[in-house]
């Protein structure tokens, strides 16, 4: 008898591959240790903002972006039990209660001024626990 491995749908292999591009890019050039806990989204707040600062142009810094969108989609993805979607080229987490959840955007809008990744990952997990 052959036990069959569990996979993660295939909507996930692309952020997942982009979170974990920016873990090993936070590690290796930042020394920043990310470990996929809501906690460590104030320091992936905080990398974008001090992107932003420098007055680095979004062009330039899309795909950071995007991997750390990706990383807090994980972490909402492990807090919630909640899964990746994709359409069209873009990818959501939707948590068990049906909402979805756009983090790669959110780090766009954390880049802009206007967004957090920290809040979007609280507002997805406390959804949640509410009874």
């Amino acid at each position: 008898m052959t036990t069959q491995q569990e996979t993660r749908p295939s909507a996930a292999a692309k952020p997942v591959r982009w979170a974990a591009d920016a873990v090993a890019t936070m590690r290796e050039g930042a020394r920043l240790r990310l470990d996929y806990s809501a906690q460590s989204l104030w320091s992936v707040d905080r990398m974008i903002e001090r992107i932003r600062n420098e007055g680095a142009p979004f062009a330039a810094v899309e795909a950071v972006l995007r991997g750390f969108g990706a990383y807090a989609g994980e972490v909402i993805a492990r807090q919630s039990d909640g899964e990746w979607w994709a359409t069209g080229g873009d990818h959501w987490i939707r948590t068990p209660d049906g909402r979805l959840w756009d983090p790669i955007d959110e780090a766009r809008r954390c880049f802009a001024g206007h967004g957090s990744l920290r809040l979007l990952c609280r507002d997805a997990t406390s959804a949640q626990r509410r009874p």
